[in-house]
């Protein structure tokens, strides 16, 4: 059986530069696939291909096991960053403008969005903006769902109903491809792909994904001097609360700035986060 959606080796240069290296995934029908990675690691380069809207310099992308078409792209829904709605146009006019465009009947409106049918786009808060695109992209029943960032700037309930809708759509079938930087989003995927500059380096759970990589919590009373102080010293650090976290550290090395700065703090191992594992391929 043919995955909804898949990329064989796709890469993708603008002259010497290469925004995708030989990047291989799949989405299969009822998963919610994320793909993970800091700006400019190629998440969006990658998806405009497999949606047919970027011609790759080298490798396939397939929908259904064949190159996408403008007939076979009826079966996709794509909310990109941009949210691909226009903005001189109301709320209701947006949702018909994308029905027309599929063939079906605009979706009705309910809630927050019912209450501004008649509301530019341009005046309508991101939030609702985004419920608006989320919508549009829903409306004609689609097999694959495609989101770019699809929450980005929405408020945590809002945030939390549209992952509900995302889970709803996966349970009767649906395949999709999400992209968050959002780590408690990305924990409620079923598998995570992590992109960096360009290639795919690592998938499956969280805990493969950062499989390899350590940390450490640095407890100390002046715990931003402690900051500033591991910091200038060259390590990876990141503040949760007021506990300093250190990526992969050279403990040795740690202690022995510490006790030169006669900083008196503690030192435990802790779990390490896939933004820790992030910063560290961003280092690198």
């Amino acid at each position: 059986m043919n995955a909804l959606i898949e990329a064989r080796g796709l890469t993708q240069r603008f002259g010497d530069f290469t925004a995708v290296d030989d990047v291989s995934l799949h989405v299969d029908a009822g998963e919610v696939v994320g793909l993970l990675g800091a700006n400019g690691a190629g998440k969006t380069t990658t998806i405009r291909m497999l949606l047919g809207l970027a011609r790759p310099t080298a490798g396939q992308a397939l929908l259904d096991g064949a190159p996408p078409t403008r007939k076979s792209r009826r079966r996709l829904g794509y909310v990109p960053q941009g949210l691909g709605l226009y903005s001189e146009l109301t709320v209701s006019e947006n949702l018909a403008f994308a029905a027309q465009a599929f063939g079906c009947e605009p979706a009705g409106l309910e809630g927050a969005l019912a209450d501004e049918s008649d509301t530019l786009v341009a005046a309508l808060p991101l939030g609702l903006r985004r419920q608006l695109a989320f919508m549009c992209a829903l409306q004609h029943g689609p097999d694959v769902l495609v989101l770019d960032e699809p929450t980005s700037g929405v408020e945590p309930l809002a945030r939390a109903r549209l992952w509900d809708r995302i889970r709803s759509q996966a349970d009767r079938g649906v395949g999709v491809l999400v992209t968050t930087h959002y780590m408690q989003e990305a924990r409620q995927c079923d598998r995570l792909l992590l992109m960096s500059d360009g290639r795919l380096v690592a998938q499956g759970s969280e805990a493969d994904i950062v499989d390899g990589t350590r940390a450490v919590a640095v407890h100390a009373q002046d715990w931003a001097r402690a900051f500033e102080i591991l910091s200038a010293a060259g390590m990876a650090v990141n503040l949760a609360g007021r506990d300093v976290r250190v990526i992969d550290p050279d403990e040795a090395h740690l202690q022995a700035v510490l006790a030169q700065a006669g900083l008196e703090a503690t030192v435990t191992e802790v779990a390490p986060t896939i933004e820790e594992r992030m910063t560290m391929l961003a280092r690198a």
